[in-house]
């Protein structure tokens, strides 16, 4: 009987495109954060860079996230698994910074194994410490949604995935009506601790409902903890002290690439507060999500796309409702790998890139998505905001004072070319190369990688 090797086995990974190795070979610990509003294609850069590390580790988000891998003609959606899991001998780690839902979890892994990729307890690392998602904490996200909306002709909401992860970052936070992973391995411990936790959800729940008109079945203390402690024997020999490990790997000289979630204008601190998500998803987030030092990662590369995305709530100042929107759209197949939803399109906002860019401390760019651009007679990238007849010199980080300024617009000849098959950056028509120029020269940081297609070999290393 002949056996298909696993899409994750080395001989799957020899030299996937010219170059990365000199991408890699001066940084020490690398980090891949998005720089806009998230879907920048960070889960390619990941798969391309993981052979050349040994540990890919992820830091932040829940199964909101979703990372797209194109390999040969199958396409890869990963949620809660980083993306270094189509490398067969590297290990993954979700880090402590990370909220899982073991349900969603299991269904990956078993989605995984159906078609060839190995995971196990050697290549998936799970922190003991990471927070766990439960089906009250959907619960919750549902009726605050429909809470913070109702009666009103207008909407405040947030543009939740409805996944439990804002609730369950939240719970953390208040610490007494939390889960972790770990807690999952000890049967007795989660029952006493579900036995406390659910009578508390279940009056909260219950008034929020009422609240909003709608229904609510209160939850099981004893089954809810039957149910997760099945899942903890499932996923116990994934989980262990997730910190230990990467310090003893880094103490054997083992290298560590960092793989964000959702991405820097999302982050809670520093993004479009209140339409943000739970998590430090910039490079700020490795740190307390890892239980790694600062000093250690030396290298952060930057993913972006050519234009503008954003999925949800919030401002989003080079928003297109136009034929050009649905083109990119369409093009770019411009639709949610979590949830299916349709992303709202613009022209590139160099003003936030430059933001996202300082704030993160990127070392290089990762533009991604060029070829959606081909075709276009001209473009248009905004390279500062105007509000109440001034021009704002920075970022703002006041979200309705982002929705009211008005895009201040650069226009530059597009490239008709498809620039699919471009293998350098020579082989880009010279106003591509112009495009990208431009982008330095307003982020300050070089682009080191260009995405001229999904496959792992559509990309150019400079």
């Amino acid at each position: 009987m002949t056996t298909t090797p696993s899409v994750n086995s080395p001989t799957k990974r020899e030299s996937p495109v010219a170059g990365i190795d000199r991408l890699t070979a001066s940084s020490g610990h690398t980090a891949i954060v998005g720089l806009q509003w998230g879907d920048e294609g960070k889960g390619k850069i990941v798969d391309l860079l993981a052979p050349h590390f040994d540990l890919v580790v992820r830091y932040n988000g829940g199964a909101n996230a979703g990372h797209s891998v194109q390999v040969g003609k199958e396409r890869y959606a990963l949620h809660l698994i980083p993306s270094g899991i189509l490398s067969r001998e590297k290990i993954n780690v979700l880090g402590n910074g990370v909220v899982i839902d073991p349900n969603k979890l299991l269904e990956e892994i078993d989605g995984l194994r159906k078609r060839g990729v190995h995971v196990a307890g050697d290549n998936l690392r799970i922190s003991d410490r990471a927070h766990v998602v439960l089906p009250y904490h959907k619960s919750q996200d549902a009726l605050m949604e429909a809470a913070v909306s109702h009666g009103r002709s207008d909407s405040n909401k947030i543009g939740t995935t409805g996944r439990g992860i804002g609730p369950c970052y939240a719970d953390k936070a208040l610490r007494s009506t939390a889960v972790r992973m770990g807690d999952l391995l000890d049967p007795r411990k989660l029952e006493e601790r579900l036995a406390h936790i659910v009578p508390i959800k279940n009056v909260t729940l219950a008034a929020l409902a009422q609240s909003c008109d709608q229904s609510f079945e209160p939850f099981d203390p004893r089954k809810l903890a039957e149910e997760f402690a099945e899942y903890g024997k499932k996923l116990k020999e994934h989980v262990t002290d997730a910190s230990h490990l990467l310090h003893e790997s880094m103490a054997h000289h083992k290298r560590l690439l960092f793989e964000g979630a959702n991405a820097t204008l999302l982050d809670i601190d520093h993004g479009t507060y209140p339409y943000v998500t739970s998590s430090n998803c910039s490079s700020l987030g490795v740190h307390t999500g890892t239980g790694v030092p600062g000093h250690k990662v030396t290298s952060i590369l930057g993913v972006v796309k050519a234009y503008q995305t954003r999925v949800g709530g919030g401002p989003m100042p080079t928003e297109l409702h136009d034929e050009v929107g649905n083109r990119i759209r369409e093009r770019g197949h411009e639709y949610g790998t979590t949830t299916g939803r349709p992303r709202r399109c613009g022209h590139l906002d160099l003003m936030a890139l430059k933001y996202a860019a300082r704030l993160s401390g990127a070392t290089g760019i990762c533009l991604m998505l060029l070829d959606v651009l081909a075709g276009f007679e001209t473009l248009k990238v905004c390279t500062g905001y105007r509000h109440n007849g001034q021009t704002l010199d920075h970022y703002p980080g006041d979200a309705d004072v982002l929705a009211a300024v008005e895009p201040i617009y650069q226009e530059v000849p597009g490239f008709g070319d498809e620039i699919t098959a471009c293998k350098n950056f020579a082989d880009l028509p010279a106003k591509a190369r112009a495009y990208i120029e431009l982008i330095e020269q307003h982020a300050g940081v070089s682009v080191k990688v260009i995405s001229v297609g999904p496959a792992r070999d559509q990309t150019i290393v400079r």
